[in-house]
């Protein structure tokens, strides 16, 4: 990761993990990310973020040594050049890969996808850079000098279609696609001038307890040793392993650019196989923090500031909230 001193600025990308108020500021209706227990173990009150504290991003920001910036949408209007002093993030909660039309013409309810997709959040870092440097010397002095975060992002375009009770016929195809727009973006990005970029792969989506639940009922063998499911984490590797190679092949076309690829996978598995090495509960990290009781404590419908949902006393013995703190 790069010190405070040779990243002036830090631009992100994304979805729910790292989203730190777009998608409350632009919905009309935010519903439960606006109320308590959202924000509560470290801001104190709801911030927009899909969690009870802070997101990776926003550690990434205390290791920079910047403040906490406002997400984009929250930025005043008509923004200025200070509004973006140390980046900004373009993140929003439910983002895809893909945009919605794609969606859309594969017959599927876009009501829960946010036309906010990864193309179009580059498509206002543009806009970002061209209000803060008005010229081309000054653009490319911002991108040499920046931290790009890209992702993670992807797994809502398999989400949606799943909770669609699409089939994993159906969403295996899309995955080239979905590596293609992410590539599509970090390139995108080194030809503004972009010199180091981070682009994480997803976490394993076969240990999320709401796929638990939902494909609860299964045979045994449908499951690995640590209860996850195998056919839906065999997905998620697919995914990071084109992810990887995809990413490879544009640091050997841009040897000038350094492109890390960041492991979501393996970390979030390894809180799974050894929750007391990382400080969680034995036989939790499978269970949601808020949700409807059962095996997972899981539910498609219930959220953590619903009423009459009890999140979990103990945050840290459990990983899945929204997201960890």
């Amino acid at each position: 990761m790069s010190s405070s001193s040779s990243c002036r600025r830090l631009f992100s990308f994304g979805d729910s993990l790292i989203d730190t108020g777009n998608f409350i500021h632009y919905s009309k209706a935010p519903g439960s990310v606006s109320r308590s227990p959202y924000g509560e173990t470290f801001f104190g009150r709801p911030t927009g973020r899909w969690s009870d504290g802070r997101l990776i991003v926003d550690f990434i920001v205390d290791r920079l040594g910047f403040p906490y910036w406002p997400a984009y949408l929250q930025a005043k209007s008509p923004a200025t050049k200070g509004d973006f002093r140390y980046g900004a993030n373009f993140a929003v909660a439910s983002g895809t890969a893909l945009n919605q039309l794609l969606f859309r013409k594969k017959h599927l309810n876009v009501d829960q996808i946010t036309p906010y997709s990864l193309g179009i959040q580059i498509g206002w870092f543009k806009k970002v850079l061209a209000a803060i440097a008005s010229t081309d010397v000054q653009r490319r002095e911002i991108m040499a000098s920046s931290l790009f975060l890209v992702g993670e992002i992807g797994a809502n375009d398999y989400n949606h279609p799943f909770f669609q009770n699409r089939t994993l016929g159906f969403v295996r195809p899309l995955v080239p696609r979905v590596i293609r727009s992410i590539a599509l973006s970090v390139e995108a990005l080194i030809k503004l001038g972009a010199k180091n970029i981070y682009v994480p792969g997803i976490f394993p989506l076969g240990c999320v307890p709401r796929y638990l639940y939902f494909y609860r009922g299964g045979e045994p063998g449908d499951y690995d040793s640590a209860g996850c499911l195998r056919w839906l984490n065999g997905l998620t590797a697919d995914h990071n392993r084109m992810l990887k190679g995809k990413l490879r092949e544009l640091g050997r076309a841009h040897p000038g650019v350094s492109i890390t690829y960041v492991d979501y996978y393996n970390e979030v598995l390894s809180l799974i196989t050894r929750p007391a090495v990382n400080g969680f509960a034995a036989g939790t990290v499978l269970h949601a923090c808020c949700g409807g009781g059962g095996p997972y404590n899981g539910n498609l419908t219930l959220h953590c500031s619903d009423p009459g949902v009890v999140p979990c006393r103990t945050r840290p013995s459990t990983c899945r909230g929204t997201a960890c703190t």
